[in-house]
């Protein structure tokens, strides 16, 4: 490779890497000022707070077409809930945040029986969180911990498998409020 491209290569790559996870974020990630269409079906999850892209009476609405239009991202891992690994399927909280143009600091996550549980937005980044739609393939229903489930990679990081990671996955997900 002439010396030229070389160094011209190195000095954007030094210059991605001062800028952070940001400048290498995925092609696909969706823009933070992307129009975000209005649901058609029964609304599953409400975006609120700290938000840009709102799509009903200041929230960000989504039906479960929505949800399964984003990118979609599958892992098995094990739980203190299931005596054995499950496979969950969903997108990626980050692009689901992404979608409302979230902003702030912290996620307040709420669930039908109104467990509430604050989220760091960093791990968003951090971590592969989903918010899951199928489990072991299949949807599932309120009395299976749906129809929505905020589910961390456990097994991918030890550090992930204590009670305050079990704590901030929230099952019958209904809300995210951005603070």
């Amino acid at each position: 490779m002439p010396t030229a491209r070389r160094t011209a290569l190195k000095g954007l790559l030094t210059c991605l890497l001062a800028l952070g996870p940001a400048a290498t974020a995925p092609v696909w990630a969706i823009p933070a000022d992307a129009p975000l269409e209005l649901p058609a079906g029964p609304v599953v999850l409400t975006v609120g707070g700290a938000l840009r892209n709102a799509n009903r009476d200041g929230r960000a609405a989504f039906d479960m077409a929505m949800l399964e239009k984003l990118p979609q991202v599958s892992f098995s891992t094990q739980t203190p809930w299931y005596p054995a690994p499950r496979k969950f399927t969903g997108p990626l909280l980050r692009d689901v945040l992404a979608a409302a143009g979230a902003q702030g600091r912290t996620i307040e996550a709420r669930a039908l029986n109104d467990y509430r549980v604050s989220i760091p937005m960093a791990d968003s980044q951090r971590y592969d969180v989903i918010v899951a739609r199928l489990l072991d393939d299949k949807p599932m229903a309120v009395r299976d911990k749906g129809p929505l489930f905020l589910i961390y990679p456990f097994d991918r990081a030890p550090e992930l498998r204590n009670s305050v990671f079990y704590g901030r996955s929230a099952w019958q997900l209904t809300h995210l409020e951005l603070r």
